[in-house]
Order: structure tokens, then C-alpha cells, then sequence
């Protein structure tokens, strides 16, 4: 354990900041004033490779001499830009075999989990993303009995799946057990979900679970961490496990949705329009569509995919909400599906040139590493 014990009295001019390394390339910052002054900063911050004692850090920010201290967390975008915001606390840092994991007490987006230095949740706006990943598929279903989840270690996913009343079966397989059971611990929002008789959790590489399994599911949901180089997933983005691994795991007319990164009028060429294209060659039918999360400093897309139609209106999707989720949503309704999915100009254009298809040897990644090209 290496331990940064900061109580110094330091003298200012024009700016200080002072950066702890966390797990993943996360990064804490000690920041104060922008210009000369004599301030104290307190506080002790222990880390250890991404490995935290647990106390995290010790205290709120407050005024020193007209100034605030605050700790601050920091995720790099892309190679210029930078995305921060200050914390109250660091809950609990840790790491598994696959993935490096934080649980962050943020000021302006309540918990945070972070895995591989990208930020994969907060308390405050998690139901946008969930919301809009889990609904529009199963509403489209006409009536969705059994659901298998790719990845969603932290339980948000299966919590909307099961305020549905079709639903009898959910399958929840996660390949990294303590993200589960890091989340499980940690996210007391989720802990009924992980109670309900209707889940099974599996611990198992998705593509091998699938490849295994008999039966067949009227929803697929791909809530995997994002395609990063090194990282745990990006090989369950491809061609040919859609083709001959997920495809095949579906009942006729099933449904296939996931995650498919940032979708941003500069971002979405990353992987968005070719996770898009990708699934054009496999399924008949793909609809991809997109909100803003605030905590993700992005717009984020997800695709949605089948062999049968989408004919859903506004009015039968609000319908169908009422009839069988348990419940209001926060964010998603028919009028806010049929915005999502009305892209803008510029990316519609992109999409409709895609001609790239996600291989394992063509792959492309959003920005940032995994643990293996850390190691």
C-alpha cells in the first residue's frame, strides 16, 4: 500500500492541481485557487494500484480563506479532452480479473460506478440509459416471457426487465462475478431486483453461455461495457457473433437490443454507425436511436434489431406501457421513443454511408483502454 498523506501549507501562483492515479486512468484531483494565496489542504487519500483501504476521502470540501478544496474525478474522452467533476468521497476501489472498479460518492451524480476508468452509471441519471435500453424492446415484443442479458453486472437492467408482468424468466450472465457482487453490495437501488425469483445470474463469458444454451429467448439485451481496446467485450460486438451465436438464440420474431456507445454529432463515427451497419447484415429490421446522458458528457446510442418489423406507434407504445409495466417511467414514453429514434441529419447521413462491419480483425474502439494493454 502506498499511502499520499496531503497536509502541506503551500504558497499559489496561478493555479495548483495535484493528481492522484486511480484504476483505469482515473484520475483524482486536488484543486484550488487560480491565483496567489496560502491554503491548507487537508485530507488523507490512500491508494494502492487501484486498490483503496476504504476510508476513501476523509471529509467534505470546504471554504479555506474565501477558497474551496475539492477532489475531483477525471476521465479522458479523447486525446484533448478531459471530463471532471468533483466527488465527496471515493466509496470503494478495487479490482477484479477482468476490470478495474470504482464506486465513486460524486457531487453533481450522486454514486458513480466506474469500470476500466470509464464511467458506466450514476445514481442520478442511470434511467435513461436503462429506460431506454431495456423498454423499447420488450414493448415491440408482442408478449416477451424469457430474457437473456449480456453482461449488466450491476443489476439495472434486470430491475426494468422485471417490472414487466409478461415476463417469467430473466437470465442475467455476467462474466466478471465480483462486479456482481461489488454492485450487489454497493447499489442498494437494485438489491430487490437481485432478490426476485424470476432472475438467474450466471457467471459466464456470454458468447460461450449462449453457445451453450438450449433454449431460445424472445429478448436479447446486449448491456456489455463498451468496446475498448484490451478490454473484456469488444468481440461480442461482431458479425459473426450476432450471426451465429445470438441470432440463433432467438425465438421467431424475437429481439435483439444493445448498447452501442457514444452517438454524438462527433462521436458517433466511433462505433455507433458501424455496430449499426453491422447488425444490417444479420437482421432485417434495425432501428437505431439515441439520448443525451448528462453524467456521460455525450449522447449514447443503442440499435435495436429482429427479423420483424417495428409498427409500434406513439399511442400502442403508450399503450402497451400501461398495460404491462409496473410503475411510471422517468424518461422514456411513445413520444420520446419516436424522438429518440429520429436521428439527426448528419448522423443519419453517416449511417446510411457506414460500410464498415465489426470483425474481430476489423475492429474498432471508443477511446481508452482495458486492463490487458494496462498490464
Amino acid at each position: 500500500m502506498q499511502s499520499f498523506n496531503i497536509n502541506p501549507s503551500l504558497s499559489l501562483s496561478l493555479s495548483l492541481s495535484l493528481s492522484l492515479s486511480l484504476c483505469g486512468g482515473v484520475s483524482l484531483l486536488a484543486v484550488s485557487s487560480t491565483r496567489d494565496a496560502n491554503i491548507n489542504l487537508m485530507g488523507d487519500i490512500s491508494v494502492s494500484n487501484g486498490i483503496s483501504n476504504g476510508n476513501g476521502v476523509n471529509g467534505k470540501s470546504h471554504p479555506l480563506n474565501g477558497y474551496r478544496k475539492s477532489c475531483w474525478y477525471e476521465e479522458e474522452i479523447e486525446e484533448n479532452l478531459r471530463w471532471c467533476f468533483a466527488l465527496n468521497s471515493i466509496l470503494h476501489t478495487g479490482a477484479s480479473q477482468f476490470q478495474d472498479i470504482a464506486l465513486l460518492d460524486t457531487k453533481p451524480f450522486g454514486k458513480a460506478l466506474v469500470i476500466d476508468g470509464k464511467l458506466q452509471s450514476a445514481e442520478i441519471d442511470e434511467f435513461i440509459y436503462h429506460e431506454s435500453l431495456v423498454h423499447p424492446a420488450l414493448l415491440h415484443h408482442p408478449n416477451p416471457k424469457t430474457v437473456f442479458i449480456m453482461g449488466g453486472g450491476e443489476g439495472s437492467t434486470a430491475r426494468e426487465i422485471l417490472r414487466h408482468r409478461t415476463v417469467e424468466k430473466v437470465f442475467m450472465c455476467d462474466i466478471d462475478e465480483e462486479v456482481v457482487d461489488f454492485c450487489r453490495s454497493y447499489l442498494v437501488v437494485n438489491r430487490e431486483a437481485f432478490c426476485d425469483p424470476r432472475l438467474e445470474l450466471i457467471i459466464n463469458d456470454a458468447r460461450a453461455e449462449l453457445e451453450s444454451q438450449k433454449e431460445c429467448f424472445n429478448v436479447i439485451i446486449g448491456d456489455l461495457a463498451d468496446p475498448i481496446e484490451g478490454g473484456p467485450c469488444y468481440k461480442l460486438y461482431t458479425k459473426s457473433f450476432y450471426e451465429y451465436t445470438v441470432k440463433p438464440r432467438l425465438t421467431r420474431n424475437g429481439i435483439f437490443v444493445t448498447q452501442a456507445g457514444p452517438a454524438g454529432i462527433f462521436s458517433h463515427t466511433e462505433v455507433f454507425s458501424c455496430i449499426y451497419n453491422t447488425l444490417k447484415q444479420v437482421f432485417k429490421y434495425v432501428v437505431p436511436y439515441s439520448a443525451h446522458i448528462p453524467s456521460y458528457a455525450d449522447t449514447w446510442g443503442w440499435v435495436m434489431a429482429s427479423d420483424a418489423p417495428f409498427c409500434l406507434s406513439a399511442e400502442e407504445f403508450d399503450l402497451r406501457m400501461k398495460q404491462r409495466i409496473k410503475g411510471e417511467n422517468r424518461y422514456l414514453d411513445g413520444r420520446t421513443f419516436a424522438s429518440s429514434s429520429t436521428l439527426s441529419k448528419a448522423v443519419r447521413t453517416s449511417l446510411e454511408n457506414e460500410t464498415h462491419v465489426y470483425t474481430e480483425g476489423a475492429a474498432r474502439f471508443i477511446y481508452g483502454h482495458g486492463r490487458q494493454n494496462q498490464d
